[in-house]
């Protein structure tokens, strides 16, 4: 979906979602868009968040890594604003379902047990454990290997899934390893009723209907 960033979803532009979420949370020194288009900077910015600069073209095409994009911020508010926080966090726009509450508790833990990083997740709704992958030949085998057979759902150990929401490292991991994923990362466990993540025309769609009824539900 091109400039899915700005399209609108319930009352407003989808990165507006993730913006207002960050400056309510008041927990953030900065709340920074990195965008190589000049139309979702100007919306940014018109919901609260500062564009210092634009992304450059060869760190905003699809398959180019999105930790690019943060070390080039990174190093440019070094370079530029001799800004270098301890912290920095990765707020996705595609996850408008965020709440003020899951910032703060991410920040919380990286505070709290000095981890090298925290990356948000959910339970997953589908176990891997259950999961199948078909052979060149059009059998069905399992997906994983598994030194026993599970027959009802409660038995099956808790997996869980990236939700793309909140990741959040020390600048110093994120400078040496490129990476949000350190020896010592955390999670932050969401529930499945804030974990959705925009990828797709239905996730938009069931986006819309969950915000539209949370906005319904606030004017009653």
């Amino acid at each position: 979906m091109p400039r899915k960033n700005i399209r609108q979803l319930a009352s407003k532009p989808l990165i507006a979602w993730t913006i207002e979420t960050a400056l309510s949370s008041q927990c953030l020194d900065r709340v920074i868009v990195s965008t190589e288009d000049y139309r979702i900077a100007e919306v940014a910015r018109t919901f609260g968040a500062e564009v210092p600069f634009m992304r450059p073209l060869e760190l905003s095409q699809d398959n180019s890594p999105g930790i690019d994009a943060v070390l080039h911020a990174i190093h440019w508010l070094a370079d530029h604003e001799d800004y270098r926080p301890e912290y920095v966090m990765l707020l996705q726009p595609t996850s408008p379902l965020l709440s003020p509450e899951d910032i703060q508790k991410a920040i919380q833990i990286i505070q709290d047990k000095q981890a090298d990083s925290v990356v948000s997740v959910t339970t997953a709704h589908q176990h891997p454990y259950w999961m199948k992958t078909i052979s060149q030949d059009g059998r069905l085998v399992d997906f994983l290997s598994m030194e026993r057979s599970y027959v009802r759902r409660q038995d099956l150990p808790t997996a869980y899934a990236l939700n793309g929401a909140i990741y959040i490292a020390r600048r110093g991991v994120l400078l040496e390893r490129s990476s949000f994923y350190g020896d010592n990362t955390l999670a932050y466990v969401m529930p499945p009723e804030r974990s959705l993540d925009i990828d797709t025309p239905w996730d938009f769609h069931l986006a819309e209907l969950i915000l539209k009824d949370n906005l319904q539900h606030e004017r009653n």
